[in-house]
């Protein structure tokens, strides 16, 4: 019987450590860690096909000669100061540069962020959702750049793009 309670007890901590860090941490998986606060922060109010279309877009610029080559590098592009630090609201996710904490506080949200960033990178999950787009922005606003490109479509709470 004293087993069962052990084995219950270290169920419950295990479990609540994950709730109260995630499934992964920054120092584990870097580029899984950038992938899972660009979901979150870009689109965790909207659907969860929304949240994989943002991922897509992340990795397709990975992929395209136009933008770095890496996840983070991708999620973190924006124009600098001199000294290194981001200019506000220069960025081309605009959660990156715009002064506020960029530690997420809605677990639930951030949980299923980290799965779908790790099952994107691993299993290629979703991958083709936007059939090619490196842009989208949310149905609220017009941006002038999204005429320079093709539309794909719409998708949860964003409207999605790609070069021609």
């Amino acid at each position: 019987m004293n087993y069962f309670y052990i084995a219950v007890i270290m169920l419950v901590t295990s479990v609540t450590s994950a709730n109260a860090n995630g499934l992964f941490t920054s120092e584990e998986k870097p580029e899984m860690w950038c992938l899972a606060q660009n979901i979150y922060y870009e689109a965790r109010s909207s659907n969860r096909a929304d949240r994989m279309a943002v991922a897509d877009v992340v990795i397709n610029r990975v992929k395209h000669t136009h933008y770095p080559n890496s996840i983070c590098e991708v999620v973190k592009q924006g124009k600098q100061h001199n000294n290194g630090q981001m200019k506000r609201n220069k960025c081309q996710f605009s959660w990156y540069c715009d002064g506020k904490s960029d530690w997420p506080t809605d677990q639930d949200a951030w949980i299923e962020a980290q799965q779908i960033a790790y099952n994107m990178v691993v299993f290629s999950d979703a991958r083709g959702l936007t059939e090619g787009a490196t842009h989208y922005h949310a149905t609220y606003v017009s941006p002038e750049w999204a005429r320079d490109f093709a539309l794909v479509g719409r998708i949860g709470e964003h409207i999605f793009y790609r070069w021609e």
